[in-house]
């Protein structure tokens, strides 16, 4: 199998912010996504989930604060609590979750 480039595979998608599953572990989910520097809303889900930024910056508020990631920074929010993208977040962001 050919490896991925998840930069190029997340420049391929029909919009931002809309994830494509490139893998799966057991339960868990490799996901890929493409940020636009818009807000997303807040959401909490009932299992972790990995935000890993493989390039650009993720604006993160995570239950009611804001933290800033950069390339290669990895945040993983816990499960219920809720977090939402900022403005001025762009790039590509790698996910995690199940």
């Amino acid at each position: 199998m050919k490896p991925y480039d998840l930069i190029g595979v997340a420049g391929q998608l029909p919009q931002a912010w809309s994830s494509r599953v490139l893998a799966q572990f057991g339960d868990a989910r490799l996901k890929v996504l493409r940020m636009d520097d818009a807000t997303y809303p807040e959401e909490s889900h009932d299992y972790a989930e990995g935000l890993l930024v493989l390039e650009g910056e993720l604006r993160l508020k995570l239950d009611g604060e804001l933290v800033c990631m950069g390339t290669g920074e990895l945040c993983v929010v816990p499960a219920g609590v809720p977090h939402s993208v900022e403005q001025g977040s762009r790039g590509t962001l790698l996910i995690l979750d199940t």
